[in-house]
């Protein structure tokens, strides 16, 4: 009886979850260009990206995960027997890809928020599309539930990841030719 309610709740985290991971990597683009540009302009923009993420992070990204798994545990532990199933064990694996993402999303906001730059603004883009490709692969493998086709769900997201690529590139160049694109 309970179980729709937990299932409910776990999804709406990995929405806002998700919504916190799609967007922090935009505001660290936006930090590392506003680094480029000139006196007063860059402190202040620095000043309030860093406040911005600090918000973002803190406030939705990390609370979201958190209640995200919570949940998730919660409804393994009513749904014992998805745990001996195939696509659950791949499905984790996604998982564990995704806990590697946010963690290493949040080295990177620690970095910026003391003014660390080690990433340029190109490689922001691409990794911002980590998320997206880790997202496809976990709602396939739960709407599906199939394990035994891995090897279409991988090709599919190698051509996502070249098409977002493929995306990026062709937005560099209408950016590169009108920068207010």
């Amino acid at each position: 009886m309970i179980y729709p309610y937990i299932k409910s709740l776990h999804l709406i985290f990995v929405v806002t979850w998700f919504a916190g991971l799609f967007y922090i990597p935009r505001l660290f683009i936006y930090h590392i260009e506003a680094r480029q540009k000139p006196s007063p302009e860059r402190e202040i923009l620095t000043d309030q990206l860093k406040l911005m993420t600090k918000r973002l992070w803190y406030i939705i990204t990390w609370p979201s995960a958190i209640l995200c798994t919570l949940f998730a545990v919660w409804m393994l532990i009513l749904m014992p027997s998805w745990l001996q199933q195939p696509w659950m064990h791949v499905k984790l694996g996604f998982v564990l890809l995704l806990f590697a993402y946010h963690f290493k999303c949040h080295q990177i906001f620690k970095q910026l928020q003391r003014d660390e730059v080690t990433y340029t603004s190109k490689f922001m883009r691409i990794w911002n599309e980590g998320a997206t490709l880790i997202l496809f692969a976990i709602v396939f493998l739960v709407i599906l539930k199939s394990a035994f086709n891995w090897i279409y769900g991988v090709i599919g997201i190698v051509v996502l990841g070249i098409l977002l690529m493929l995306g990026i590139r062709l937005y560099k160049r209408i950016r590169d030719k009108n920068p207010n694109a």
